[in-house]
């Protein structure tokens, strides 16, 4: 049976604020633990944009890498107020991502905040203009690039959908002046780092394979 294991309440409280954003996003959204060197869990969700989420706590997850419904989590967070917590039973062939590497990630650049949260802002609006009839935004526009960063000899374009993921997993909105965006990337990977979490996407899309 997968367990979480806490050793601040802070850090449950943290997880729980992350799945909460993923279950509004999506109410059958499932949340993949995966424990890591120094007691860290990643906790990563897969958003309605195409688009990773992930936060990492201090806690430990036995096993080391699976999936549960977040719904279940959610309420299991919020219920057990012990350092100990049982996720829910495991729903690992649910979870259809690829994840990206853990190391060759290369720093691009540090972004304004403010500046990505407005960028974000503008294109919800211009969303909500071009909702489609079930109230989703065109992929069209979701992958309209909004930002181009460049350094350490890549450029990096960032779509709209990144934003969008952001925004709806509560990463942004922040009115600290000082605070920033990291930019990073591996030859295939785009990873956006704020205060509260990440997201992450592929750079190029990839191909079916012919047959």
């Amino acid at each position: 049976m997968p367990e979480l294991v806490f050793a601040d309440r802070s850090e449950r409280d943290d997880l729980g604020a992350f799945v909460a954003r993923a279950v509004r996003l999506d109410g059958q959204a499932v949340v993949r633990l995966r424990g890591r060197a120094g007691s860290l869990i990643d906790a990563w969700v897969a958003t309605p944009f195409d688009v990773l989420a992930t936060r990492t706590v201090h806690g430990e997850v036995q096993p080391a890498d699976v999936t549960v419904s977040g719904s279940e989590l959610l309420a299991a967070l919020a219920v057990v107020r012990g350092e100990r917590v049982d996720p829910g039973r495991a729903r690992d062939l649910q979870w259809r991502s690829a994840l990206p590497p853990e190391a060759h990630w290369q720093v691009v650049d540090q972004l304004p905040a403010r500046v990505v949260s407005d960028l974000a802002d503008r294109g919800i609006a211009v969303a909500r203009e071009n909702a489609g009839p079930h109230g989703t935004p065109p992929a069209a526009l979701l992958d309209q690039t909004v930002l181009t960063v460049a350094g350490d000899g890549l450029e990096i374009k960032v779509p709209l959908r990144c934003l969008f993921a952001m925004a709806g997993m509560g990463f942004l909105g922040t009115n600290d002046a000082d605070e920033r965006v990291r930019v990073t990337a591996t030859d295939a990977w785009l990873r956006l780092d704020a205060r509260y979490g990440a997201v992450v996407r592929r750079r190029h899309v990839l191909l079916p394979l012919l047959v």
